[in-house]
């Protein structure tokens, strides 16, 4: 049996950081549609050293990157910006529904994908779930907002300085949750 090996959380971090950092400076120096291409190389390269280093990908960042790329190429061929705008907000539907679908079979996803680095109870996990989906279709709404109403310079540091912020915070948030329903505390 293969062993599981696991990333340093650093440098897990810049793997999925990385390539929206580097799309990010990519666009200031040289527009968007450089940007787009560099964001595209910077997440397969991300993924091909997370895959030689573990030997396995993880779901949620191989979603991303096939979405990055399809959108990301449909806005190199078609030299449209529209393409990549749209693509957070498909990402961020595309959770909160694959999460739904978890919740409606009875089957807590988050549950399967960080199950190894919290021990919830089932309330637990269903309570954290919907919070997630609540906050993937805001991220959805904002990100539909944003791309609509600002220059796309603003749209793309929007995505390093705000939604990265916002998820860290939010993320932060569900302490008292992890605490409360934590299934090696007794209630």
């Amino acid at each position: 049996m293969a062993e599981n090996r696991q990333l340093n959380p650093i440098l897990k971090f810049a793997l999925e950081l990385g390539p929206l950092l580097i799309f990010f400076i990519v666009n200031a120096r040289a527009g968007i549609f450089a940007g787009t291409g560099a964001f595209m190389l910077a997440i397969v390269i991300a993924l091909a050293v997370s895959y030689a280093l573990t030997r396995h990908l993880p779901i949620m960042p191989l979603v991303s990157a096939f979405i990055v790329l399809v959108f990301g190429g449909l806005t190199l061929i078609l030299h449209d910006e529209l393409f990549i705008k749209l693509k957070p907000t498909i990402i961020y539907v595309l959770f909160a529904v694959v999460l739904t679908g978890g919740l409606i079979f009875r089957k807590p996803l988050l549950a399967v994908v960080f199950g190894e680095v919290f021990n919830l109870t089932a309330e637990g996990w269903r309570k954290l779930t919907l919070r997630w989906i609540v906050f993937f279709f805001a991220l959805a709404v904002l990100n539909e907002i944003v791309w609509r109403t600002q220059t796309t310079d603003f749209w793309v540091s929007f995505k390093v300085f705000g939604v990265l912020p916002l998820t860290f915070l939010f993320a932060a948030l569900q302490y008292p949750l992890l605490v409360k329903h934590d299934a090696g505390t007794k209630q």
